[in-house]
C-alpha cells in the first residue's frame, strides 16, 4: 500500500470510517507489531501495546498532517512511543533470596570505586558549566528518564527546543569530559 493510500485511509478514519480503519489495520499491523515486539521483547505486551496504538490512531487521526511527514513514519512513531511507555510502566520483578543470608558483597573493588568516584566528580564539574535549566533538563532526562515531551511541558518550552537543549548540552558535556 502506498503512502498516499495510507494517508487517505487516515483521513477517512478522522471522519470515523470503520472500513478505512479495518483496511489500515490489515495493511499496517504487521509492521507496527514488529516495532512493539522489538522494543518490548514480549509478545503479549507487544499485542497489548499494538491495541493501544490503534486506539490512539483512531483518536488522533484528525491531527495527522500529510505535509509534515509520511503516514508510515507517523504510525511508526505512535507505535514506538506506546511501546516505550509500556516499557517504562513495567514494574521491576523482585528476585527472591532463596533463604541465603551470607551473600557476597556485590560492590566494586576499591580501585574501581575510586575511578568511578573520579568520573562522577568530573561529570559534576562539567554539569556546572551548563546553564542551570539545561543541567536540570539533562539530569531529568538521563537520570530520571523523563521523555522529551514531559521535559518540554515541565520547562514550558516547545518540544523541538527541548531536543535542542539536550543535544547541545550533551555535546558540551562530551567536550568537557574529553579535556
Amino acid at each position: 500500500m502506498t503512502s498516499e493510500e495510507i494517508a487517505q485511509l487516515i483521513g477517512r478514519i478522522a471522519m470515523a470510517d470503520r472500513k478505512a480503519f479495518a483496511d489500515l489495520y490489515k495493511a499496517t499491523s504487521p509492521k507496527l507489531f514488529s516495532i512493539c515486539l522489538r522494543i518490548l521483547n514480549d509478545r503479549i505486551e507487544a499485542e497489548e501495546a499494538l491495541q493501544e496504538v490503534y486506539t490512539k490512531i483512531w483518536q488522533r487521526s484528525g491531527a495527522y498532517v500529510a505535509d509534515q511527514g509520511t503516514p508510515s513514519s507517523w504510525l511508526a512513531a505512535i507505535a514506538r512511543n506506546q511501546a516505550i511507555d509500556t516499557l517504562r510502566a513495567r514494574k521491576p520483578v523482585a528476585d527472591e533470596l532463596n533463604g541465603e543470608y551470607d551473600l557476597p558483597d556485590p560492590g566494586l573493588d576499591p580501585e574501581k570505586q575510586a575511578v568511578l568516584s573520579d568520573e562522577g566528580r568530573r561529570i559534576d564539574t562539567c554539569m556546572e558549566e551548563l546553564e542551570a535549566d539545561r543541567a536540570q533538563a539533562v539530569k531529568k532526562a538521563y537520570v530520571e528518564g523523563l521523555s522529551y515531551q514531559e521535559l518540554a511541558d515541565q520547562f514550558g518550552v516547545p518540544l523541538n527546543t527541548m531536543r535542542t537543549w539536550l543535544r547541545r548540552s550533551l555535546l558540551k558535556l562530551r567536550e568537557c569530559m574529553e579535556r
